[in-house]
């Protein structure tokens, strides 16, 4: 990918190509006069590392010029070379104080996000399917030791480095987007990507909490429609231009699975674990707590719209109609 330049301002985007759906890993340079951040860090693997690498080389930096680096948010592929990166060069990592715990690994947080799927599964209906995903969160507790970011994380003031800083919940928790008034550039983590669509994905908030991640999704994508912003770069896929056009799409295709899921609720199956066997088939044991997250999301969606409601039932949740 090439430099982009406005003013005394450029970015030079690192894509990393993969062979799955997410089609590239993409973290960006992007250098203010004397300064130079990196937004996002790909995965911890040679591809993302070389490629950090060669961009800074072409562009006659090294590795020594970062200044700061800065997360959209704690998902694996977007803080995989923080660890290699500060242990050869230090810098400051900044990222939202909801992401400290989940970089840190904090056992005592990762413990009670266990707990938490184990009641939100049983509250679904998932029987074994269910079990089988808190056993191997449990495994990836010890597992996962290793990916504890070892450096020190400060939080985010609201304004820093030129970008404003814009709270996206929904993808992630803690997900920002950094925004550059000026040049009117968006870096928007997993906000919104050309090709598919973000996952809403649920987690417990830092107090163990459920979150409701598709509304506030949507409230994201309805925030980012505001943004004067001429170029959004995402986590994945190609920049994006008319945004505000791929947002409509989104939020349209949101309503479309929601009307779908409300259509099997009244034919009778209703509780989530069966709407997520019936609509998603294969996928259903293939990408398990991805399809929980979006139909445990879109039933938030239409509870919300006063279009269902739901009762306990032998500690199930069973959905009907309004």
């Amino acid at each position: 990918m090439i430099k982009l330049k406005y003013g005394s301002s450029a970015v030079y985007p690192i894509k990393v190509p993969v062979e799955n759906s997410l089609k590239s890993f993409n973290f960006f340079l992007y250098q203010n006069e004397d300064s130079l951040t990196l937004i996002d860090t790909g995965m911890d693997n040679e591809t993302c590392w070389n490629g950090l690498l060669e961009t800074l080389s072409k562009n006659k930096f090294s590795l020594y010029d970062i200044d700061q680096i800065m997360l959209t948010h704690h998902h694996m592929d977007h803080i995989g070379l923080v660890n290699r990166i500060t242990s050869k060069h230090y810098v400051p990592v900044y990222a939202h104080e909801r992401s400290l715990l989940r970089l840190k690994r904090d056992e005592s947080f990762l413990k009670r996000r266990i707990d938490f799927f184990e009641l939100l599964y049983q509250e679904a209906g998932c029987g074994e399917r269910g079990q089988k995903q808190i056993s191997y969160l449990k495994k990836a507790l010890h597992n996962n030791k290793n990916q504890t970011i070892q450096t020190d994380i400060r939080p985010f003031l609201s304004a820093f480095c030129d970008f404003k800083i814009i709270e996206m919940p929904g993808h992630a928790d803690d997900q920002v987007a950094f925004y550059a008034e000026n040049e009117k550039w968006l870096f928007a983590g997993d906000l919104l990507i050309n090709h598919i669509s973000s996952n809403a994905l649920i987690e417990p908030d830092i107090n163990g909490r459920r979150s409701t991640p598709l509304l506030d999704h949507i409230e994201s994508l309805k925030k980012a429609v505001l943004l004067e912003a001429e170029l959004v770069f995402p986590g994945h896929g190609i920049i994006i231009k008319d945004h505000q056009i791929l947002i409509k799409k989104r939020l349209e295709a949101i309503e479309n699975k929601a009307n779908k899921l409300y259509h099997l609720i009244a034919k009778g199956i209703t509780r989530a674990n069966d709407l997520a066997k019936t609509f998603y088939k294969k996928k259903y044991d293939q990408q398990f707590a991805l399809v929980m997250s979006e139909i445990i999301g879109h039933l938030d969606y239409l509870e919300s719209a006063e279009r269902i409601k739901k009762e306990r039932v032998n500690g199930v949740w069973e959905f009907s109609l309004v």
